[in-house]
């Protein structure tokens, strides 16, 4: 039996850690505003020592996924081209200290003229895996730089990134279009319902974006309905580039509010979704160490 284990997720903006029994049962977890830009000085391992030290008792070891093992992270961890998975990444760990603390390397995808990487991600994927018990599918994790992979007999095959969540930041806070709208309101859902089935006319975003104006200028659009309504454009630009499968399911891994947007627009194409938290993110890690 292996001994339990410390699974840690630092990302860009905040770091997270769970204690783990060898069943991979979460005992503990907590988390900081400590991502990869917030580390005082680079000291990553003042940090890891202030947030986790009382955890890593003698014997005890300890996996790292995210954006830590990136070049401006605790070490780089170079990426695993695909197809890849869990093995691969475990022949890959970068050991900051040997077998007791290891960086888990992220997957890139060089197929095309253009190459495509993810951090952490990977993790999730493997960890939903785990969790429901298969070994195929779509899977799509939304969120600032929402990742769509295919995986194929337990190891993702390929991948493609979109930069969605960011350009939502970019719409709302610094265009023209955040005079007319209220990114701080409520989610409606009829709205984002409305925005997803626009976003399927043809037209291309960099039309239907300056809409969102254009209805507010004649009152057909409020400023809080406005928020909901540009993001249901840009989840449905981005489900629009998919080869979903008809009549099937898409794995949907993030936080609750934004797989909800997720699964929304999906069931307009008739695509219906399994549901991922931060568990997948656990039993992942846990993956690569049983």
């Amino acid at each position: 039996m292996l001994p339990p284990l410390i699974a840690v997720d630092w990302g860009t903006s905040a770091l997270r850690g769970a204690r783990l029994d060898d069943a991979g049962k979460v005992l503990e977890e907590k988390s900081a505003p400590l991502g990869i830009l917030n580390v005082p000085n680079g000291d990553f391992a003042g940090v890891f020592a202030a947030q986790f030290s009382a955890w890593m008792k003698p014997g005890m070891h300890c996996l790292i996924s995210g954006m830590a093992g990136s070049r401006q992270g605790w070490a780089e961890a170079p990426y695993v081209a695909c197809p890849a998975g869990p093995d691969e990444l475990v022949r890959h760990l970068h050991w900051i200290e040997r077998d007791r603390i290891a960086l888990v390397p992220g997957l890139s995808d060089t197929r095309g003229e253009v190459p495509d990487v993810m951090r952490g991600e990977e993790v999730q994927i493997f960890g939903a895996m785990r969790l429901a018990g298969f070994a195929e599918g779509l899977f799509v994790l939304p969120g600032t730089h929402s990742k769509w992979a295919t995986v194929r007999a337990g190891r993702v095959t390929g991948f493609r990134t979109y930069m969605t969540g960011e350009v939502y930041g970019l719409f709302g806070k610094h265009s023209i279009l955040a005079r007319t709208m209220d990114a701080d309101a409520a989610f409606d859902e009829a709205a984002f319902r409305r925005g997803v089935a626009r976003a399927g006319n043809g037209e291309g975003i960099l039309h239907n974006a300056f809409g969102v104006r254009a209805l507010a200028l004649f009152d057909r659009l409020s400023a809080p309905e406005s928020a909901s309504y540009l993001s249901g454009l840009l989840i449905g630009e981005e489900i629009g580039h998919q080869a979903l499968p008809p009549g099937g399911e898409v794995m949907v891994i993030g936080a609750s509010a934004l797989v909800e947007r997720y699964a929304l627009a999906l069931g307009e194409r008739g695509v219906r979704v399994r549901r991922f938290g931060a568990e997948a993110t656990w039993a992942g890690l846990m993956a690569l160490w049983t």
